[in-house]
């Protein structure tokens, strides 16, 4: 998974073409990373609360264990694409072709491309988890539903909403500038959780009045995934930064302060 903050780091120093033409290029690229992750997260917030179509493909499978396994491979994918290309390995690959300032705009380029083919092929499953019909609760649900993604949201932008989406590294490029780091921020909401996002988008998928079976399968697959993603993100950010995020995670909780 892709760290959701920065902590505070030397400032990076490579240095953008002079080249206008690439550069211009390395800014539409940048801009075209940002849609795609923009489009597939929009699209992913009103599936998840019925609002928009999913599992639309004309390839769907009759066989409830073959479109089980379908599902499967569809989250693999997505994790292996969201896993392998944030880490550094991959980035130090795809610098024989791309400058450092696309790195950003690549993940989230490929995560908008996985999700959206994750999103088009999921295959349905018969029958309902839970169906509300009380008004109270369901406004309740509906509630949360809107609240875990608007603090998702907003928690890109505390930190740096264009930092995080690729914008702001491409556009230092374009100006032909060197790159500088954003600061480490303990702000709203990351005085008490070190990855709010994650507790947005966990708020936004199980907050909903109506769960089928199709969409409690994607949802439990994804909450598996984010815990084994946070796992290992934990352990690159002990090993990145040291001290200065053994710190923090003493101090602010995982997710929920005093639970978790």
């Amino acid at each position: 998974m892709a760290h959701e903050y920065a902590i505070d780091t030397n400032e990076v120093s490579y240095i953008p073409s002079t080249t206008t033409l690439k550069r211009g290029l390395v800014l539409l690229y940048g801009i075209a990373g940002y849609l795609s992750g923009l489009v597939a997260l929009l699209w992913f917030i009103l599936a998840m609360g019925g609002l928009a179509p999913t599992a639309f493909s004309p390839l769907q499978s009759t066989s409830t264990i073959a479109a089980i396994g379908i599902n499967l491979g569809l989250v693999v994918i997505f994790g292996l694409q969201h896993s392998i290309m944030a880490r550094p390995g991959f980035k130090s690959w795809t610098h024989k072709w791309l400058p450092h300032a696309t790195d950003r705009a690549t993940f989230l380029l490929f995560t908008g491309m996985t999700l959206i083919l994750a999103i088009v092929f999921w295959q349905p499953l018969p029958g309902m988890m839970w169906q509300v019909e009380t008004t109270g609760l369901m406004i309740s649900l509906w509630a949360l539903y809107a609240l875990g993604w608007t603090y998702l949201l907003l928690a890109t932008f505390v930190t740096n909403h264009f930092e995080l989406m690729g914008l702001r590294q491409v556009y230092f490029y374009y100006r032909n500038q060197p790159y500088k780091s954003i600061p480490f921020t303990r702000k709203f909401m990351y005085r008490y959780s070190r990855h709010p996002m994650m507790l947005g988008l966990f708020i936004g998928m199980w907050c909903v009045p109506n769960m089928s079976v199709s969409q409690f399968v994607m949802v439990s697959f994804l909450t598996l995934y984010v815990f084994i993603g946070l796992y290992f993100e934990e352990k690159d950010l002990m090993n990145e930064f040291g001290e200065s995020y053994r710190k923090y995670k003493h101090e602010v909780a995982t997710l929920i302060p005093k639970i978790y």
